[in-house]
């Protein structure tokens, strides 16, 4: 493989990362990648082929213990030809020793189920105009308002290491909105939108019960231009699809989560929405 090179990735390289991924069919928020970067800088490689950017991977590290896979991809001209495995190598190097988990595509499975990694759910992502009213039973604001301390606490029910930066950035770029659902005080629900190519991306989208998770979809829905809304909905919470059907989206695209040991202890029956596939 003379000439071919991985190289971390810069700003430049993750913009066409993210337009990558577009091409891919996976919509990718507008702004992911600075929450990305803020992430783990180091974690996102990039092959190169005479200097040219032709693969890359995200191979992020989370507290001392868990790391994820993202945005696998060759591109098509070299497909087939050993560069994409050499990356995915260096992705998985640098998380050795961790717990790894990844979303993966229908395509990909067999091949990762042959590096060591075990299916856990499969993610649904549902799209359309959320139908209905709210029974305002719970109170819905903006979740800055809120102690971000609060909200890092919440959010670790659901993703099994500390991400605070990641979690600062995800929920308060420009551009996109964060509502929180809140009963007595307590939290029961968090939600965030973000604009992409095709319907705005939701996620993650946590809450107590199925009506908090509507409540907060529609919401989130009204800071759209249509209301078109997206959110990649795991099976591993039953009434989570059976909400979204009710409330008229349909499924559009599927990944499996997968990991290379025991699925992490998560509050499943909460998570109605996972936050990112690239990043967990």
């Amino acid at each position: 493989m003379t000439g071919f090179e991985i190289t971390g990735a810069s700003a430049a390289d993750m913009r066409l990362i993210r337009d990558w991924a577009d091409e891919e069919g996976w919509n990718p928020g507008d702004s992911d990648r600075f929450a990305f970067a803020v992430a783990d800088p180091e974690g996102f490689l990039v092959g190169r082929l005479d200097g040219e950017p032709v693969a890359c991977i995200s191979a992020v590290r989370y507290g001392g213990g868990f790391g994820f896979i993202g945005f696998y991809i060759a591109r098509p001209a070299v497909r087939g030809q050993g560069y994409g495995i050499r990356l995915w190598h260096a992705g998985m190097e640098r998380l050795d020793g961790r717990l790894v988990g990844l979303d993966g595509v229908v395509d990909q499975q067999a091949n990762y189920r042959k590096s060591g990694f075990r299916w856990a759910w499969n993610n649904f992502r549902y799209e359309g105009v959320p139908q209905g009213d709210d029974d305002g039973a719970v109170e819905i604001v903006d979740a800055g308002t809120l102690p971000f301390g609060r909200l890092a606490a919440y959010d670790r029910r659901f993703f099994p290491a500390p991400r605070d930066a990641f979690l600062s950035a995800w929920t308060g770029l420009p551009g996109r909105t964060a509502l929180a659902a809140v009963r007595d005080g307590r939290i029961e629900g968090l939600g965030v939108i973000r604009p992409s190519s095709a319907a705005h991306r939701i996620g993650p989208l946590y809450a107590a019960t199925p009506a908090v998770a509507a409540a907060l979809l529609r919401g989130l829905a009204r800071h759209t231009p249509d209301g078109l809304v997206s959110v990649d909905v795991p099976d591993a919470n039953p009434a989570a699809a059976a909400l979204f059907e009710r409330l008229g989206l349909v499924p559009a695209f599927e990944t499996a989560r997968m990991y290379t040991g025991p699925a992490p202890d998560l509050a499943l029956t909460e998570l109605f929405g996972v936050t990112s596939l690239e990043l967990g």
